[in-house]
């Protein structure tokens, strides 16, 4: 049980009794003030009216000691009478108004810690007008201001915890400034993780069923992805707003206010960095999707991870709820993707140290990223890619650990003429129409499935190959251009 013990009745401590009056253990408050002053929730209180130096006052036994009055020397006074009375107690004072240094040296001597409410205001200016990081704010809060109306927060398809915690968490910015805003998806969320994210958490999102939702909306902002058209369900002409994204794009990237950082791990580290910046303290569901986020895209810290994403992580893990992020990680596996995996395993091509397997027809696409993580533990895999077909599209899903080729770049090359690629280094996915082939009756499954090998394994392998062979004799940034062999088939 801890024992705290605040002296002194300045603005610190009526601002902050109420929280300290629920932490477990024994609170004393002494000084010279009205108990109603103090706050609300005084249950259970022990409060003296005296004076905050009155060592007399002080109950036997205290484990932390916060010194709060607003008079400097009052608290110099407190804080030395504290420390000769508890010489092993947690000492935190504050400095008071109008410090000045020699005052300031006399608490600093006494207490473990201090609070400088000058200091932290003008702490608090430099991070809202100086530097990079402040710019981007009020750029992001310009483009925020243009908005008429109520913003939709759009993520990639079938979102993953990254795409699903940013949104959240611009939604939440934009309303700091007086903007309605909703976190808005097409497709499905099928994945059990990105399930149980949702669930466990209470997440309110809105699905989007026809592109033609967005038009009631005064604005569109893309997070997790770059380009409307592409991996959603916006038509390509949209007027987007706002853009904040990890990934590397293809192709130029159009809005009022973009911030693209391929050199962090995550978009959920992006959209941490700008609510700290913005004062905006995470509520607990938001600061734990967004720490999921992190854990995500960075396979735990493992992958393309900054000490940006350390950062946010551990300035998010004050505010998430860690029992709750263990059971959104620990999910039951569904089905569909036990046998996708299956699938994956039985169907698997390996060329030296690359992987690739056709599962067909699947029902849940989210489960060709989980069998592509599975067999990239295989021994002797070093990228393995999983592609299969649903609803006219063939999707791929691409992994790799531990290789000099860039798998974003080899799904470009090998498929972006016939499709649309792209992701990072190891990490990546691809969608390509099937067209025509993709009304083949049930009699004709094993057809089209034999079709999409051919077309997409030896694409990928042949660029992989090429990739190789200009590594190892040293040339770099090579670009090839590639016929569509679907065109020929659909004639």
């Amino acid at each position: 049980m801890q024992r705290r013990l605040v002296l002194g009745c300045g603005s610190p401590v009526r601002g902050t009794i109420d929280r300290l009056a629920e932490w477990p253990g024994e609170l004393t408050v002494v000084g010279e003030c009205d108990r109603d002053a103090l706050g609300s929730g005084l249950s259970g209180v022990t409060v003296t009216q005296s004076a905050p130096d009155d060592v007399e006052a002080y109950p036997p036994e205290a484990d932390l000691v916060f010194v709060g009055s607003d008079d400097g020397p009052t608290n110099a006074a407190a804080a030395e009478a504290a420390r000769s009375a508890y010489p092993d107690a947690e000492l935190v004072a504050y400095v008071g108004l109008e410090a000045d240094e020699a005052l300031r040296d006399r608490i600093e001597s006494v207490a473990d810690r201090t609070v400088d409410a000058v200091e932290a205001i003008h702490r608090r200016l430099r991070d809202l007008t100086i530097g990079l990081g402040a710019s981007r704010l009020h750029r992001l809060y310009t483009a925020l201001r243009r908005i008429n109306g109520r913003l939709a927060v759009v993520m990639h398809d079938n979102p993953d915890p990254d795409a699903i915690a940013s949104a959240l968490a611009l939604s939440r910015i934009a309303e700091a400034i007086g903007i309605d805003a909703d976190p808005c998806y097409f497709g499905d969320i099928s994945h059990q993780e990105n399930r149980a994210l949702v669930n466990l958490l209470g997440l309110d999102l809105t699905e989007l069923d026809e592109a033609g939702d967005v038009t009631e909306y005064g604005g569109v902002a893309l997070v997790d992805h770059s380009r409307p058209g592409v991996n959603d369900g916006l038509p390509e002409d949209t007027d987007v707003d706002i853009v904040v994204d990890h990934h590397p794009p293809r192709a130029p990237v159009e809005a009022h206010f973009v911030d693209l950082r391929r050199d962090v791990g995550s978009t959920s580290t992006l959209l941490a960095e700008y609510l700290r910046r913005a004062g905006i303290d995470p509520e607990e569901s938001l600061a734990t999707a967004l720490l999921f986020g992190i854990r995500i895209d960075t396979n735990d810290f493992s992958r393309e991870v900054s000490p940006v994403d350390f950062e946010a992580a551990a300035w998010l893990l004050a505010h998430a709820d860690l029992s709750l992020l263990d059971r959104v990680e620990s999910p039951s596996m569904s089905p569909a993707v036990v046998e996708t995996l299956a699938r994956a395993i039985r169907n698997r091509d390996v060329r030296g140290d690359a992987l690739a397997s056709n599962v067909g027809p699947i029902s849940d696409r989210d489960a060709l990223a989980q069998a592509a993580d599975r067999l990239l533990n295989m021994e002797g895999v070093r990228i393995a890619v999983v592609y299969g077909f649903k609803d006219g599209t063939v999707y791929v899903s691409g992994r790799a650990r531990g290789t000099d080729v860039d798998l974003g770049e080899t799904l470009r090359d090998a498929l972006d003429a016939i499709g649309s690629a792209g992701g990072h280094a190891d990490m990546a996915g691809a969608q390509i129409p099937l067209g025509i082939l993709g009304d083949v009756d049930d009699d004709s499954a094993a057809e089209l499935t034999d079709i999409v090998t051919e077309v997409i394994a030896s694409r990928l392998f042949e660029t992989l190959e090429d990739a190789t062979t200009l590594l190892e004799i040293g040339i770099d940034g090579a670009e090839w251009t590639y016929e569509s062999p679907f065109e020929s088939l659909e004639e």
